[in-house]
């Protein structure tokens, strides 16, 4: 798995970079390499809940290039289910405005619980929405990407969290690297408990599930974006992702997935 970002840097500011595999992923190599200006930055690390590992440091004005590297071999172990997450992410969240979406949501969906819930949201969501860049505003939510019908890999997430969430199914955003995701990228999902477990569900249907790493889990992308900074000026340059395996992935949308 590889990061690589080049960010030009305007003013003093204080990054927040979320790139690394997340806490518990099996790696036989990993570096991350922080510079500005060619000269090295060095990182301090912070791990979240749900093994989230954050770089954080403060940076000068120029132009701030970073390299993430891991060698993956192997799958993690299930996410547990802590009691907790199940109060956590029922709730609305900035991006996922389940409690406006609840009648549309009962209208659409009643009657179904656990996975053929989540399967019948995830191919909803999959028949609605086209994926489209630019289509939404980088502020707005499940209801704008609703209204809208087209977005990006988040905006699937987000509205197929906020469905789930509107009968009463905890979900949550996960970021991931995604083997075999064309053009590559940085990608979103969502787990959802289903009796006991989270289970994947991916409504863009761009990468195989039984393939994807864990990067960072939360409620809603301001809990899963790979950079945030103090709101300075701050422009991102380049962006490449290489998330290539040796295994080609398989996947049946119609069976539940555990992402390790």
């Amino acid at each position: 798995m590889c990061t690589s970002l080049v960010f030009e840097v305007s003013d003093p500011t204080a990054f927040v970079l979320a790139v690394a595999v997340a806490e518990g992923v099996p790696t036989t190599v990993e570096t991350l390499r922080v510079a500005l200006d060619g000269e090295p930055v060095e990182p301090r690390p912070l791990t979240e809940g749900h093994g989230t590992r954050l770089s954080l440091f403060e940076t000068t004005p120029g132009i701030l290039q970073l390299d993430y590297t891991a060698t993956v071999v192997g799958r993690a172990e299930p996410a547990p289910v802590d009691a907790v997450d199940a109060v956590v992410y029922l709730r609305p969240s900035r991006y996922v405005q389940s409690d406006t979406l609840t009648p549309f949501a009962r209208d659409t969906f009643g009657g179904l619980e656990g996975w053929p819930l989540a399967r019948a949201v995830g191919e909803w969501v999959h028949d609605r929405l086209e994926y489209r860049p630019d289509a939404t505003s980088p502020t707005g939510g499940a209801v704008e990407t609703l209204e809208v019908g087209a977005g990006v890999c988040r905006d699937y997430a987000h509205l197929t969290a906020a469905l789930l969430r509107a009968l009463d199914h905890p979900a949550r955003i996960v970021s991931v690297y995604a083997p075999q995701l064309d053009p590559m990228d940085l990608h979103a999902v969502v787990e959802v408990l289903v009796e006991g477990r989270w289970v994947v569900v991916d409504a863009t249907r761009l990468a195989p599930r039984t393939g994807l790493v864990r990067i960072a889990t939360g409620r809603d992308a301001t809990d899963t974006a790979f950079e945030t900074n103090t709101l300075a000026d701050v422009e991102l340059l380049t962006m490449s992702i290489d998330a290539r395996a040796d295994t080609v992935f398989a996947d049946d949308p119609d069976e539940p997935v555990e992402l390790g």
